[in-house]
């Protein structure tokens, strides 16, 4: 797709920029931040909506988002003070007020300005969009054109196809068709349009001596858009581990990115016309900011969705995870919502025992219920489901924790980072690891990955508290004090009291090693 304002031609499909003849260098973020503010001419888009949409919800900060916008201004010959066509729209945002006509590569142009997706959407001739994010899976291509390295390329394509499919609330278009095109040289938009989807993983493999790199990246065919690449360096003593380890890798990045992409595209459309998967995408972009807010704001959206759909599984089991959260963060009173929370759970598993969030949410209740043996059992299935569930792999580690089993809890933690480290809960999973490090009694690592977790989200409780008991432990008194004083403004009720009814640990020493870390930083 080619979009043409003020002389100059921004094609989506190249990622290129040209003004008259001349080609414009452009930086990828800069790039997607100029193709953003174009397809979204007929509106005005907020600093949420670039973040959301350029970086993916990562946090960025104003002076890199100006720097941004300064250096897509000047890509299209336009400035701060003139805003001919990026313009600020004061404690708003910014809005393209350029003349844009779009038009298909090779075609005249069709459409004057108006969204990409509409664009897309009148033009498409091929399948219908299914009611789920579909996906295709190109062949990875084999760049060292050795045939006999062609196994080891389509069986990564195969594997991440397979494990892809397991994601039930995605549709995975399957090995046979996405084949087709393998060693043919095709645009992403026929893909798209002959097999009815919106987005393609496609990938390359390159093998030297005895080490193969593996390229991947995530497109986003109706905003032309790359939603998620990444290289892979990798030995190759064990062939099929090493397959085995970039298909986990591949698979379990994509996820956290498609639920980002489809939030985007919920977001963007009337509040009237949105369906239970619109309301459960947003509902997850709230829940993944770990404030108590938007917990709130997610649980209103889920409890629609259940509305909208009775038999929605995943809302259900989303709905139940987030109100046994707002109790482990003290946001809520475990005894109030313990109920509504098991009910929920048992609901997602009678409509759909095979959706992984229907028992990571059983799991959360029984843990909270202090039925341990319950709890693991819930979390291990949901892996088995979801072996890539990284959500499933940090509560799993959570509750291995507070069994006394820390080292096997550590373990869990690390490699649900290892699994999604784009993910929004990374925060969550650096506060388990560090939790398991002061069970261990490795108070400084505890305080190091504590702090990690709190810079990531500020006033995520569950690193504070670990960090004030560690602190304590260790005899910083100092730090003990100034964590305890952020504790207490990021929980107010938080006491001693609070954590030995409220704390599931399964061992009393547990308890009281972790009481005792707070008494020594001063809480009452």
């Amino acid at each position: 797709m080619k979009f043409l304002f003020d002389n100059h031609a921004l094609d989506t499909d190249r990622r290129e920029l040209h003004r008259g003849s001349e080609r414009i260098a452009v930086e990828p973020q800069v790039f997607d931040l100029l193709v953003y503010l174009v397809q979204n001419c007929d509106r005005v888009v907020s600093k949420d909506d670039l973040i959301a949409s350029v970086w993916r919800g990562r946090i960025v900060s104003d002076s890199t988002l100006t720097s941004r916008i300064n250096a897509a201004r000047k890509a299209v010959g336009d400035s701060g003070e003139d805003q001919k066509l990026i313009r600020t729209v004061v404690r708003k945002g910014l809005r393209f007020v350029g003349t844009v006509h779009a038009k298909s590569n090779g075609a005249e142009p069709a459409h004057a300005a108006g969204p990409l997706d509409e664009v897309r959407e009148q033009s498409r001739a091929g399948l219908p969009l299914p009611d789920r994010p579909a996906i295709a899976v190109l062949p990875f291509i084999n760049m060292g054109g050795d045939a006999e390295q062609e196994y080891f390329s389509d069986g990564i394509s195969e594997d991440i196809i397979t494990a892809l499919s397991k994601l039930r609330w995605f549709f995975v278009i399957a090995r046979n068709s996405s084949f087709i095109y393998k060693g043919k040289a095709v645009h992403l938009q026929q893909v798209a349009d002959e097999l009815g989807v919106r987005y393609v993983l496609e990938g390359s493999v390159r093998k030297g001596g005895d080490r193969v790199r593996i390229t991947a990246q995530l497109n986003d065919v109706a905003t032309g858009s790359h939603i998620w690449a990444e290289r892979y360096d990798r030995e190759l003593a064990d062939v099929f581990a090493v397959q085995d380890e970039i298909t986990e890798a591949i698979v379990a990045a994509i996820e956290p990115q498609l639920y980002a992409a489809e939030n985007f595209r919920a977001q963007r459309k009337p509040p009237n016309s949105l369906d239970a998967w619109d309301l459960v995408m947003r509902a997850l972009s709230h829940y993944w900011r770990v404030t108590r807010q938007d917990n709130m704001v997610a649980q209103a959206l889920l409890e629609k969705a259940t509305a909208v759909d009775p038999n929605y599984g995943q809302a259900l089991g989303v709905l139940a995870t987030s109100h046994m959260f707002s109790a482990h963060m003290g946001w809520t009173d475990l005894a109030m919502v313990a109920p509504i929370a098991e009910r929920a759970a048992l609901a997602a598993i009678l409509i759909d025992s095979e959706d992984p969030w229907a028992h990571l949410a059983l799991g959360g209740v029984y843990l909270f219920a202090r039925r341990f043996d319950d709890c693991l059992a819930e979390f291990e299935l949901a892996l088995r489901l979801n072996p890539n569930f990284s959500l499933a792999q940090g509560y799993h580690g959570l509750a291995l924790c507070y069994c006394g089993r820390w080292e096997e809890g550590n373990v869990a933690a690390h490699r649900a980072l290892r699994l999604s480290p784009r993910d929004p809960f990374s925060a969550i999973y650096c506060g388990i690891a560090a939790y398991a490090q002061f069970v261990g009694g490795n108070y400084d690592e505890a305080i190091r990955l504590a702090r990690e977790g709190i810079r990531q989200r500020g006033d995520f409780v569950g690193a504070h508290r670990v960090l004030t008991a560690a602190a304590g432990m260790a005899g910083q008194g100092d730090l003990a004090k100034v964590a305890l004083q952020e504790l207490c403004r990021a929980q107010p009720n938080i006491c001693l009291a609070w954590i030995k009814r409220q704390m599931p640990m399964k061992r009393e020493a547990d308890r009281d090693h972790y009481l005792e870390g707070f008494r020594r930083a001063g809480l009452g």
